[in-house]
Formats: C-alpha cells, structure tokens, sequence
C-alpha cells in the first residue's frame, strides 16, 4: 500500500498546462497563463540576479574585510557574513506581510531600491580612515534588508505554481475568482478559500528542516575560504579565485541536481528524497574530518622562537628558506599561530576537501528545493505571503547562526571540533525528518479532498 499522499507529491506543481484539459477551461485563458507566466520569468531573473551578486560578494570578503581594517580576525568575519541574514530575516516577514495588503511591485520596488543603496556603500567601506570593519558589517546588514524581498518572490511563485492543489479545492469557484487570488494585489476577502486547517506541526517542522538546511551550507560558504587559506597558504588572490571556481562548479552541480529532483520525485516522493539528500551531507561533512599526520603549514614569519613548541633555531631557518617568497602586499600565508590548533590538527587534504564540497554541492540543493516544495504542499491553496515570510527568517536565522557558529568554533577549536558538531545537527535532524514524515503530506490529502 502506497504511504500517505506519496500519489500527490509526484504531482507536478502546474498539473496540465495543455490547452482543452479540465485546467486549463476551470482556472484561466491563454492570455492570462502566458501573462502569468511572464510575471513568473522576470521573477525568476531578479532571484538570479540576487544570487549571483551574493555568490560575487560572499567569496571575497574576507580578504576584503583583511585588506581594509587589519584589526578583524576570522571571529569577526562570521558577525559580517551573519549581518546579511539579519537584516533578511528582519525585513522577510515585513515584505511578505505588505504584499498580502497591496500589490506585490512596491514591496519589490522598495527592497531593490535599498539593494542597490546599500552595496553602493559597501563598495566605499574602504574610504573611512578606521572602523572600516563596522562599515562594513552595516552595509551587509543592509544590503540583507533589501533582499528580504525574496518572501514576495517565493510567495508568489508559490501561489502561481500550486494551481494543482487549487484546482482540487476550487472546482466550484468562478474562474474570475481564481484569477483574482492569482493575479490580484493580495486582498483575499472576494475569494472562497477551502476550509480545513494547516498542519502546524509539519509548516513548524519543515521550517526546522529548512533552518538546518540553510545553516549547513551558510557555514559551509562562510568557512571555505578561511579554510583554504589556512589549510593550503593560498594567498587571498588565489583563494578568491579558487574557491570562486569551487562555488561556481556546485552552481553548475545544483543546476543538474534540480533537474534530477523534479524527474525523481515522481517516482519516489518528495520525502524520500529530502532523506536522501540530508544523508549526502552528512557524509560530506564527514569526509572533512582531519585525518593523518600531515600538518598545515604555520606563518612561521611571524612566530618567536620561543613560541614554537619542540622546535629548534635551526629548524626554523630551514623552514623559512623553503618556504615561498611572498608578496608583502598579500601578507603571510598559511595557519595564523593565533589558532592554536594549527600546531596538532591535521590537514583537511584537498582531494578531502573537493570530495566534501562535491557532496554537499549534492546534498543542499536536494534538500533546498524539497523542503520549500513540501513547505509549499503542506500550505495549501491559502494564502502563503506571511508563511512564505517566515520561512525566508527562519533561512536568514540560520545564515545568522551558521556564519557566527562556525567561525566561532574554527577559530577556537579547529575544523576537527566544528565538523564532528556539524554531523551530530544532521543526524538530529533527521531524526526530526522521522518523527514527522507522515505528516508531511500536501494539505489536500491531509483534508481528504485527494485520494491517497
């Protein structure tokens, strides 16, 4: 016997689209759909082009925050990567709240405005004369604010996308009504919502599981360039533009992974799949647990003798003389002697590395798009504005936390101490995905109006 609404979560979204099909005649024309769709399409872009310019920004600041106030450590960096999802999680629920009251384009007009005022400032945090790192860290914070924007976005799309679960719900309604809820500014007072409630169990436990999700790879990206400096001297010039070709190689990654998702999920389930991807990423942060007996080089130039431990004066030297001549500009490379771990933790090697990032480049968009798909599922035909807000804060909560836990513990206690952590969050939450897995199921089946 099939498990619970496994019939509905290999469901497309869109249901048939193709003209003459029950859809199509209850819910709307050709003009209208190809209209809907446009509006879709330019959302999509203004989403892409809102990652993009995060994926630019995220790789090089911290050799930007190095380069402009010599007084920030790796600790600090956490705090202005974090500034970003606060001031997201601040502004999500605001926007998300406005569009359900007036129309969707001046929360939008509004939040890129902001955008674009504050990466302008981020731009010039350099021009001060000090506190440059406290510039810095508002600019982020408000250049997060404009992108709150993203509860708008995935409200819509949302309500645009679930066509099947109103179609279920809505067969006796008008079809100027249904457009109404579509395509109108967000009073909802002229349209007959189904009745039932929603599961708040599983809307608070999917939220929970897209919190660990997003923390997982918010710290991941805050720590990999930190990381590969330390781990294998790169200079900030390489690591900016290794570790960009990294990031951008999972981008690529991610892209064939959804495509998979959407063709798998009709066979196996969204459910099963979020499983599977959760499971990929704690083999992946499993793999980057040190191992072996390889050290990482220490910036010897700025050591004294006597702080370097079962060393002698002639080891120094020999170690300075093959060490590689370096810029001045780009300043020393290698583990900072102020992590005293650098001395007895081994190296992550970066066949190691690459491994990992390969698997959690699998993991997190599996996980991303089947958590905010079930989200979706579970929500229903209701209008999702302020539930779509909280789930962008309950994202930037975890790009908070996950930035300032992970530079936190690295700085203090290694990457042996952060990722052994980091597994025991995912094996709790899938734990979580356990216990609730019979409730996640679309809010249709849930109030019988869809046989299971």
């Amino acid at each position: 016997m099939a498990s619970p609404g496994i019939d509905t979560e290999q469901e497309p979204l869109l249901g048939d689209r193709t003209p003459g099909s029950r859809e199509w005649d209850i819910i709307e024309t050709e003009e209208h759909y190809k209209s809907r769709w446009i509006s879709i399409r330019i959302l999509y872009l203004t989403m892409f082009f809102s990652s993009v310019g995060f994926s630019i920004v995220i790789m090089s600041i911290w050799p930007y925050l190095q380069k402009i106030d010599q007084t920030a450590d790796a600790s600090f960096l956490g705090w202005v990567i974090a500034s970003f999802s606060l001031g997201q999680m601040v502004a999500s629920p605001v926007f998300g709240l406005w569009s359900n009251y007036r129309p969707r384009k001046e929360p939008l007009i509004v939040s890129i405005f902001i955008s674009v005022v504050a990466n302008c400032l981020y731009a010039y945090v350099h021009v001060p004369a000090s506190h440059n790192k406290y510039y810095m860290l508002v600019a982020r914070g408000l250049v997060g604010f404009g992108a709150g924007n993203v509860a708008v976005v995935r409200s819509y799309i949302a309500g645009a996308t679930s066509l099947q679960e109103r179609i279920s719900s809505m067969a006796n309604t008008s079809a100027c009504q249904a457009l109404g809820f579509i395509l109108g500014p967000a009073s909802t007072d002229e349209v007959q919502f189904p009745q039932g409630d929603i599961d708040q169990v599983a809307a608070l436990a999917t939220n929970v599981l897209f919190f660990v999700v997003l923390f997982i790879f918010a710290l991941f990206e805050t720590i990999v360039t930190p990381l590969t400096m330390d781990m294998y001297a790169w200079t900030r010039e390489q690591a900016v533009l290794y570790d960009g070709i990294i990031l951008a190689a999972l981008g690529v990654e991610a892209i064939l992974i959804f495509m998979g998702v959407k063709l798998l999920s009709k066979k196996i389930g969204d459910r099963a799949i979020l499983l599977g991807g959760l499971i990929v990423v704690w083999v992946g942060c499993f793999i980057l647990l040190p191992w072996g007996n390889q050290f990482p080089k220490i910036q010897w130039e700025e050591l004294h003798n006597n702080s370097i431990p079962n060393t002698t004066f002639g080891e120094i030297i020999i170690t300075l003389w093959k060490s590689p001549r370096e810029d001045h500009n780009e300043g020393p490379t290698g583990c900072p002697i102020e992590q005293a771990w650098c001395f007895y933790t081994p190296m992550i090697h970066l066949a190691q590395f690459l491994t990992a990032a390969m698997l959690i480049g699998v993991g997190y968009p599996t996980c991303n798009v089947t958590s905010y798909t079930l989200y979706s599922k579970v929500l229903g035909p209701k209008p999702q504005g302020v539930y779509m807000g909280w789930l962008t804060a309950s994202g930037s909560a975890a790009r908070i936390l996950g930035p300032v836990f992970i530079s936190q513990v690295y700085t203090s206690w290694g990457p042996r101490w952060a990722f052994s952590l980091v597994c025991g969050i995912v094996v709790l939450t899938i734990m979580l995905l356990g216990v609730v897995y019979r409730r996640l199921v679309p809010f249709s089946v849930r109030h019988g109006r869809i046989q299971e």
